[in-house]
């Protein structure tokens, strides 16, 4: 079967008897197997930071999210920054950054961040990184259509980073020049891997570094299609994902996160990781969760920014 074949397969078996986005946070669940299909196909020859394949995807990412009704910043979408390769000298990365105006407090902020980046090609194979993470970036896509449709009461950012498999290059650049005033970033929520698991296991990790988020998270977990599970968050535990991804970037500035994902092992950074073998209606369900997310962190914002502040 085509991938093509396959993306209207799927498409069609998820929408039958459905509406698509709604108030309630359904998705187009079509639209956002295009979009990870479209990311994570060879073409792209693996997102690698600094490639052409990755200035590929920077292009397709910069038009779905206008599509999408995210607004750019003052400076525009496009936040460029450099970074040192041992094998190929000075290269050129970028970050993807727009907003959706917040009906009530436009000048506090929810960060929402994917990175777009992948590993590239090895030994003449493409590795597709459709997990990792064509899911998280098409997640943005998703939700901010979702949220220019339910305009939110406080900003949201939306963050394309590039560079987080050389080492979080795009979250540190993003930090190091951000788009506002760091202080008004309230919480940062990073989607990286939510695309496969056959259990239906969609992790929210965080809460034990910022406890005051655990009840915010489960509120919106009970109007989820997914229920989050906590964990991966404890330093004396083999798997801790506090530094695992672009949140540990956040968390360095300060800025409470939390990190959704899944439990990929078998698959991460390996060439299977396409488009093909992930689990599609997981998939649909992990984004839908993600926007009661976003939801329930924009309705409890003062909490958030109280207890960052430390109770003050």
């Amino acid at each position: 079967m085509s991938k093509n074949l396959l993306t209207i397969v799927i498409g069609v078996a998820w929408l039958t008897g459905q509406s698509t986005t709604t108030p309630a946070g359904r998705v187009d669940a079509a639209q956002i197997f295009h979009d990870v299909e479209t990311l994570a196909a060879d073409d792209m020859e693996g997102r690698l930071a600094g490639s052409p394949g990755g200035e590929k995807a920077r292009a397709y990412v910069l038009g779905r999210l206008k599509e999408a009704g995210v607004a750019p910043l003052s400076e525009g979408f496009e936040r460029p920054f450099t970074f040192a390769s041992r094998t190929q000298g000075e290269r050129k990365g970028a970050n993807l950054v727009g907003v959706i105006r917040g009906s009530r407090d436009p000048d506090r902020y929810i960060v929402l961040t994917a990175h777009y980046d992948h590993i590239g090609v090895r030994n003449g194979q493409v590795f597709n990184g459709a997990d990792d993470n064509a899911s998280g970036t098409a997640a943005l896509f998703a939700i901010g259509a979702h949220l220019s449709a339910n305009r939110p009461k406080n900003s949201v950012i939306l963050a394309a980073l590039d560079g987080e498999e050389s080492g979080l290059l795009g979250a540190r650049a993003f930090l190091d020049k951000p788009p506002v005033d760091v202080n008004a970033m309230v919480v940062n929520v990073n989607l990286d891997m939510i695309g496969r698991d056959p259990s239906d296991k969609l992790y929210a990790s965080g809460t034990r570094v910022y406890p005051f988020l655990r009840p915010l998270l489960e509120k919106a977990s009970a109007a989820a299609p997914l229920k989050l599970i906590f964990g991966h968050d404890d330093p004396n535990q083999r798997e801790d994902w506090t530094r695992d991804s672009d949140h540990y970037a956040f968390h360095q500035a300060k800025i409470p996160f939390i990190y959704i994902g899944v439990e990929d092992f078998d698959q991460h950074h390996r060439a299977t990781d396409d488009y093909e073998t992930m689990t599609h209606a997981f998939y649909v369900r992990a984004v839908e969760t993600a926007i009661q997310v976003v939801k329930s962190f924009d309705a409890s914002l003062d909490v958030i920014m109280k207890e960052r502040s430390g109770g003050k």
